[in-house]
């Protein structure tokens, strides 16, 4: 699986630990900024992560900035992006199985290294459930055939 990876300043630090912890699981992931600690605008890297994503050139993605929050509204601005602000294993673990989420955004502020590379992992490795869910994905799909005509 490719994973596409990117953060603000607030995330540069939490996005390099997890960028390496990525490829130690066994995945392919590529780093789309922030490359530094100097101030920078959140919907640069999210974007870039988005576009790849919506496109089907990374199956996942990731973003990192101090809350979770902006990247998360950026990543939803896309087609075929279903993010999700990922701050606790069982949101990270629930929007894969009902959601099929393919991006999850973190925020540095309130997540230790330890607890975002279990969310990380968790969310990598987690399923998408179907049944029940494949409706509602659906539905989605309709809204967003709307949105994007």
């Amino acid at each position: 699986m490719k994973v596409a990876i990117g953060c603000d300043h607030r995330g540069f630090s939490l996005k390099e630990e997890l960028k390496t912890y990525i490829s130690k699981l066994g995945f392919e992931v590529k780093d789309f900024g922030s490359f530094s600690e100097d101030a920078c605008d959140y919907p640069d890297s999210a974007s870039e992560v988005s576009i790849k994503v919506s496109q089907g050139h990374f199956e996942r993605g990731i973003l990192v900035c101090a809350s979770g929050c902006g990247m998360n509204i950026v990543a939803n601005k896309f087609p075929n992006v279903r993010a999700v602000i990922a701050n606790d294993v069982n949101t990270a673990t629930l929007s894969r199985a009902h959601n099929d989420s393919n991006m999850i955004t973190i925020g540095s502020k309130f997540v230790s290294v330890d607890v975002a590379k279990n969310i990380v992992e968790l969310w990598l490795t987690s399923d998408y459930e179907g049944g029940r869910h494949d409706n509602r994905l659906n539905k989605l799909k309709q809204i967003e055939n709307i949105n994007f005509a």
